[in-house]
């Protein structure tokens, strides 16, 4: 068994998304993102399928065809591939599920680009 608190240890960066990796499972990496309002995450894209979930605040989700306002308690899942970007339009939350193939470092370095 293991066990996380989506808001232990929360801390936000002031230039930039912070990301942190709450669990590992056999099967998927959850990771907390923390945006203050007015930080982005500028376009990007995984070969994997991810599931996005806002536990808390609103963000501006963009994708190829449509651009859409996800607010607390909303989840998206996306196939892999898709290009997409967040910006927080207020301050936020974000747990994000990752496949055990894909990485934690290609998240925080989508967060890390200026």
């Amino acid at each position: 068994m293991k066990t996380a608190s989506i808001y232990g240890s929360l801390e936000f960066n002031e230039n930039r998304p912070a990301i942190k990796v709450l669990l590992e499972t056999p099967f998927t990496k959850e990771i907390r993102i923390a945006l203050k309002k007015g930080q982005e995450m500028k376009e990007h894209k995984t070969s994997f399928p991810i599931v996005i979930y806002i536990v808390e605040g609103i963000i501006d989700f963009g994708l190829p065809t449509e651009r859409m306002q996800l607010k607390k308690g909303d989840l998206i899942a996306l196939d892999g591939n898709v290009p997409h970007d967040l910006v927080a339009v207020a301050e936020s939350i974000v747990r994000l599920t990752l496949t055990m193939q894909d990485t934690a470092d290609r998240v925080k370095n989508v967060a890390e680009q200026e």
